[in-house]
């Protein structure tokens, strides 16, 4: 369906590029978000570096870890060390605000117009920003959610009071073992409500946002909408991007822009109803608000 074939955008954000985006936006009768890793990292939420020597050093030198997200896949000695990482590592990527109001920016352009969100990051960063809880559809988790690894029941666990405590309390690269967490209903280990295997629990929360994501494309079907794409690469490009490439293509009115530091293209069947953006997302987002 989709050429191979691809129109790169700009090395840098021209400022006719940023007037089509602009454009677009102020034309569109619906606009739908997809969001990736690249726009929680233009915000300062990195996964490596001086985050990652400021608060996983002591990890660094007694794992050999690198960055966060390699270090979510080691095996440490003790129930209590896994956590000590693990509270750490939510605290300060869903329980603190982003470095830089890259989400608020987004949030003013779209404030008051008709939006849906559809993301892959587990972040929260749009619910702290401000986004309307209705319109967002975390597909992969919620570093906020915890459920039983099992799992015995597709239930989740708020988990932000224990983390809090973990993150306090924890000495020597341990917390407390009454802090473990455990399964209320059947005593197993809890874990993250991350989508890392076929153990991933979707719960009726995940199921309502489900349909109202399917509803709000069914409402919009044959207007002029924008798919807005920032950010979003290609480990679960079925997610976000090639159903934005297919929506656009099936819908002459459809406008789709993609905005990303590397890799942004688009197929040459939708080229001419395209605003491509090889750019940062937070520069992008200020110069249109401007």
């Amino acid at each position: 369906m989709f050429s191979k074939r691809a129109t790169k955008g700009s090395t840098a954000a021209s400022s006719a590029q940023i007037e089509r985006l602009k454009e677009a936006l102020d034309r569109a009768e619906a606009v739908v978000i997809g969001a990736g890793a690249g726009l929680s990292a233009s915000a300062g939420f990195t996964y490596s570096g001086e985050r990652f020597e400021t608060y996983f050093s002591d990890f660094r030198e007694r794992y050999g870890i690198r960055d966060m997200y390699s270090g979510g896949f080691s095996h440490f000695s003790t129930a209590e060390e896994h956590w000590a990482y693990w509270s750490r590592y939510i605290w300060i990527n869903r329980y603190m605000d982003a470095p830089k109001p890259v989400y608020e920016d987004l949030l003013s352009l779209v404030e008051g117009r008709d939006y849906f969100v559809l993301t892959t990051n587990v972040d929260h960063c749009f619910q702290k920003a401000g986004f309307d809880k209705t319109r967002l559809f975390y597909t992969q988790g919620d570093y906020g959610l915890w459920q039983c690894s099992g799992p015995c029941r597709q239930r989740t666990y708020d988990n932000e009071e224990t983390v809090r405590r973990m993150f306090e309390e924890q000495r020597d690269r341990r917390v407390p073992a009454e802090l473990v967490p455990c399964c209320p209903l059947c005593g197993r280990p809890m874990t993250m409500n991350l989508r890392v295997d076929d153990t991933f629990v979707q719960d009726e929360g995940w199921y309502q946002a489900r349909r109202r994501y399917r509803d709000f494309l069914r409402r919009h079907e044959g207007r002029r909408v924008l798919f807005l794409e920032l950010g979003v690469g290609y480990d679960t490009p079925g997610i976000i991007k090639f159903p934005f490439w297919r929506m656009t293509l099936q819908a002459p009115d459809a406008i789709y822009a993609c905005v990303n530091e590397e890799r942004a293209f688009v197929p040459e069947g939708i080229a001419g109803r395209a605003v491509v953006l090889e750019a940062d997302i937070g520069a992008v987002l200020t110069q249109m608000g401007a």
